[in-house]
């Protein structure tokens, strides 16, 4: 692709009022840009930089701009060139910003091209376009000139999408690797559905499972399958492994069609080291820390971004509002905040340099995660931020005018390590390890906390969900049922890894696909029907979600009895709804179980994780269940029948007023 060729006659469209040269002076950028973009405040970079289809002086052609700020000679080579790194030598600006443009007369749509840059060292390198919107497909790694026009049909979606993505509404995403989610041939990593067939199957699919989010894993373009897209050479590109940037957008346009929100997992935190991509872009640590004690992930074998360089925060503050605005997307979970923000991060003693206080802070990455978010909420209040944030840093989900990073939810890591920890051992030690599964409520709502049973809880011998319980077959469905139904009761939004739905027996692998065939077996099929009722409740139960974030929403009821591995506790609605949730961790079913509570009013069974439709045994509370004196200290008790690893869920029917005579 790098072979030089002799200059080829460009075509002629139109007749221009001149004769241009092969490359003409010419620029988008304002003197306006060129402040924001230095001060590391310019959030609409993919309005200037890459390559932008135009006409000038009555011929059409393509603008290319590109900042490579230690270059001594720029120039842009292509298949319409025939890869000739002289005959098209780019502009470097006079205002020293680094930034080389032109205008190349009779450059069209999808031709393929990169930038030859020569540093000022002498090293001679080939590179993709950094704010590219189409590349080839992988394991080619040229650019391809591309606009990115289409015709939204979701105004009406956009115009209600804040109450959809309030923190007062139901939140169920649905985690998915496009790629892997089904495929053509299970057997064939090299053969995708396209995101036009992705609309057909997949948006009917998370609608009728009730999920009102689907999360993409990151589909930005990267060079590596591997790497799940998490280690991104084309950042503002949807990866051409599905299709093109408008089939991309009519996917999102089919979710919103449907009434289910898109998040999209974002990655600022590093950038792997090919020989295309963003590493070393001009001869010099240009988007990376120098340093590679800050420099270089031990993890990832990736390259961190310089939040200190403006024009780097510039990038990245672009990317994230470039998704929101180009694609329409509503909401970005950014991926390994914990890493961009602790210098430390997996790093020995003696390997990491601390900032200027001396403390292990990345000060310059919080800066720059401050600013985005208050950005993002300043242009698009209607979206969500979500941190990917292991460790007890003060404030993620906190307003940036309280001193937090400014995320509006943060996963609850803790929550999902405690959980799953808990539900491995065998029921019989569980009265042992009792304030384990209790534990998340002490800090609950200290952020505005997502529980995530994500991909990473099922790859690199982790062992698929269902595979994580103990017991025999029927008590590892009985035990994932409770799980979940902890997991949608419990404070807090949710997430849930694709394949988690049905019980799939293999870890997730991102070369083949889900075990559909599994849902032939009843034990499978209605583990999936019952998360499809735990959606339902979730959504339609205001005592769920509309205190999810306040401990106004939560109620401990019964706590003591540890010997039995039974919990009680009461979600609470803004507008005094009621619903209590008894678990019973153990396969011990348990009549007559009295539970003391404070309310006088009538309970309802409205889920029971045990009834038969579930394949249950069939422990289940009827009609409507009268408290009585209480006996133990509180006003009331509710007489229970608990399943065996089961979960019991009620509502409050307040008795109706009785209609008075005229």
């Amino acid at each position: 692709m790098t072979t030089q060729h002799p200059s080829k006659q460009l075509p002629a469209d139109e007749e221009p009022f001149r004769k241009l040269q092969p490359v003409e002076p010419f620029s988008l950028f304002s003197a306006r840009d060129i402040e924001l973009f230095q001060a590391g405040q310019h959030d609409r970079l993919y309005e200037k930089f890459g390559s932008h289809g135009l006409t000038y002086e009555g011929k059409h052609g393509t603008y290319f701009a590109v900042w490579a700020p230690n270059a001594a000679f720029v120039s842009v080579i292509g298949d319409f060139n025939g890869w000739n790194i002289y005959s098209h030598t780019l502009f470097p600006r006079w205002d020293k910003s680094g930034i080389w443009e032109g205008f190349i007369p009779g450059v069209k749509e999808q031709q393929l091209y990169k930038y030859f840059i020569r540093s000022n060292s002498g090293e001679e390198l080939r590179k993709g376009d950094p704010f590219a919107n189409s590349w080839e497909l992988r394991p080619q790694t040229a650019s391809i000139t591309s606009k990115l026009e289409y015709k939204w049909k979701d105004a009406a979606w956009m115009k209600k999408r804040g109450e959809k993505n309030s923190l007062k509404s139901p939140i169920s995403v649905y985690e998915v690797h496009l790629g892997s989610w089904r495929r053509p041939d299970p057997d064939d990593h090299e053969r995708f559905y396209t995101y036009r067939d992705m609309a057909a199957m997949l948006v009917p699919y998370v609608k009728e499972m009730g999920f009102t989010h689907v999360e993409f894993m990151p589909v930005a373009e990267h060079p590596f399958d591997g790497s799940w897209g998490y280690q991104l050479t084309g950042f503002f590109a949807p990866t051409s492994r599905y299709g093109t940037p408008q089939e991309f957008a009519a996917l999102v346009d089919a979710f919103h069609h449907a009434g289910i929100a898109v998040i999209l997992d974002w990655v600022p935190s590093h950038f792997p080291y090919d020989d295309h991509g963003l590493y070393r872009f001009d001869g010099s640590h240009c988007y990376e820390y120098a340093d590679m004690r800050k420099g270089f992930h031990p993890d990832w074998n990736s390259y961190v971004f310089n939040y200190g360089r403006n024009e780097v925060r510039s990038f990245l503050l672009s990317n994230a509002l470039f998704w929101l605005d180009r694609f329409h997307i509503d909401g970005l979970r950014v991926d390994a905040v914990a890493s961009m923000i602790h210098l430390d991060y997996s790093r020995k003693p003696g390997s990491w340099e601390p900032n200027v206080h001396g403390g292990a802070e990345n000060l310059e990455a919080i800066s720059f995660l401050k600013e985005m978010n208050a950005r993002i909420y300043e242009r698009f209040p209607d979206v969500q931020t979500i941190a990917e944030e292991s460790t007890s840093f003060y404030g993620v989900s906190r307003p940036v005018f309280l001193g937090g990073l400014g995320f509006g939810m943060k996963w609850m890591m803790g929550w999902m390590n405690d959980t799953l920890d808990y539900f491995k051992k065998d029921p019989l030690y569980r009265k042992w390890y009792h304030n384990q599964i209790t534990f998340s409520m002490m800090y609950a709502f200290s952020e505005n906390f997502m529980l995530p049973l994500s991909h990473d809880e099922v790859v690199h011998g982790k062992s698929p969900m269902i595979y994580k319980m103990p017991g025999d077959d029927w008590q590892k469905f009985a035990n994932l049922r409770l799980l979940y139904s902890y997991m949608f009761t419990h404070p807090g939004t949710k997430l849930l890894f694709m394949g988690d739905e049905f019980g799939d027996t293999k870890e997730w692998n991102f070369k083949s696909e889900l075990g559909w065939q599994l849902l032939q077996h009843p034990t499978h099929s209605r583990l999936r029907d019952f998360v499809k009722a735990l959606n339902q409740l979730y959504t339609s139960e205001k005592a769920l979600f509309s205190q999810q974030f306040d401990p106004a929403g939560f109620e401990w009821i019964h706590l003591a009895d540890q010997e039995n591995s039974i919990l009680v506790y009461a979600r609470k609605g803004a507008e005094g709804e009621v619903i209590l949730v008894a678990l019973n961790m153990t396969p011990i079913p348990r009549e007559e179980y009295p539970i003391g509570i404070p309310w006088g009013e009538p309970f309802r069974e409205i889920l029971n994780s045990d009834a038969p439709e579930w394949h249950g045994s069939g422990v289940v509370n009827m009609g409507l269940l009268h408290p009585v004196p209480g006996r133990f200290g509180r006003p009331f008790d509710i007489i229970l029948r608990l399943p065996p690893l089961g979960a019991v869920v009620l509502r409050m029917e307040p008795a109706k007023p009785k209609k008075g005579r005229k």
